[in-house]
């Protein structure tokens, strides 16, 4: 089993990625926030975010000590803002619990919020130079293609099947130098659609390549119909341009984001803000999807003045000022205003 890591490993030297900014840094606290970043979104669009992050909570200690508003403004647009407030409440447990002190053991790691299996191989192997095995979407492709696992690698036995078959590939020596090589054969060279199967060095035993089966391997989750749910979304401005927005509280995916205030028709809306249908524009309709579900959004513009319009105005509201990084607020609202302010 060796003699696959050696092959891997020999790859990486000329055609890894030894340049990522997180690399240059090579911290225990750079490895985490890249990692927690690195789930479900690529390099390209993590680099400007990790940058902008890191300078401004450059150390666990200045992430614990921030506002969650400030932490989530510099994930607005990054998405999966779950992952935004796990950093945020880790962050805390290791100020509080570990002194500071990025934990270097799989189940103190698998303690804090965000930290699964997976991620916590992938800081202890990288930051830690520990033997340490990772199974990250990337490292699944690669396997499954190359070893012909057929399956949908999301089921609880081909999971199973895929941890011991990594386990068994992780080499004892130079494993972080292993750990980035099959992450980055599966991001550059093992891609979801089009892979380089003419670069790869394993082509020539690849079952997948073999058998022409590329799209094929891995297999796709199998599908159910998304719920489609209506959001009718109050976009009202007052005279500075700035636009009516609530904190979003409770369980959700848009958790303590700003966004605006959200019905489930245009007469709830209505009823509730006290306008008459005189007073508002329907605006376009757009989808927004998540994993679970799509979001048929109709923005509702308020087009009376809205100087002394503060019925809504509470606790838990604010005016959003466009360009500003004031709070977290969803890249749906971002990309809405964005349409709206532009030129016709």
């Amino acid at each position: 089993m060796m003699i696959f890591a050696d092959v891997l490993i020999d790859w990486h030297q000329s055609h890894g990625r030894h340049d990522l900014p997180w690399q240059s840094l090579s911290t225990p606290y750079s490895t985490w926030i890249s990692e927690i970043m690195l789930q479900q979104t690529q390099v390209a669009t993590v680099i400007p975010y990790f940058n902008r992050f890191i300078a401004s909570f450059p150390t666990v200690e200045s992430l614990a000590a921030a506002n969650l508003d400030d932490v989530l403004s510099h994930w607005s647009g990054l998405g999966y803002y779950s992952r935004a407030r796990n950093l945020h409440a880790a962050a805390v447990l290791i100020r509080d619990r570990f002194a500071g002190n990025m934990p270097q053991s799989a189940s103190e790691l698998e303690t804090l919020p965000g930290i699964g299996r997976s991620t916590a191989a992938a800081i202890l192997s990288l930051a830690f130079k520990q033997r340490a095995t990772i199974l990250d979407g990337n490292v699944k492709r690669v396997l499954t293609r190359i070893y012909g696992v057929r399956e949908w690698p999301g089921s609880s036995a081909i999971t199973k099947q895929l941890w011991h078959l990594a386990e068994s590939l992780t080499p004892n020596k130079d494993c972080a130098t292993y750990t980035q090589a099959i992450m980055d054969m599966g991001a550059t060279l093992c891609t979801r659609s089009k892979p380089n199967c003419s670069q790869c060095p394993f082509s020539h035993e690849c079952f997948a390549f073999k058998h022409g089966l590329q799209k094929q391997i891995p297999a796709s989750k199998p599908k159910k119909a998304k719920p489609v749910k209506d959001a009718f979304w109050l976009m009202a401005q007052n005279d500075l341009g700035h636009w009516l927005v609530d904190k979003r509280v409770g369980k959700g995916v848009w958790q303590d984001l700003y966004a605006p205030y959200q019905y489930d028709s245009l007469d709830e809306l209505l009823d509730s803000c006290e306008l008459h249908i005189d007073q508002v524009k329907v605006l376009a309709s757009f989808k927004h999807h998540f994993s679970h579900y799509s979001l048929d959004i109709h923005p509702v513009r308020y087009v009376a003045p809205c100087n002394d319009y503060t019925r809504h105005i509470g606790e838990q509201a604010a005016w959003y000022q466009t360009g500003t990084s004031q709070f977290g607020v969803p890249s749906a609202f971002t990309k809405l205003i964005d349409e709206e302010t532009s030129p016709q």
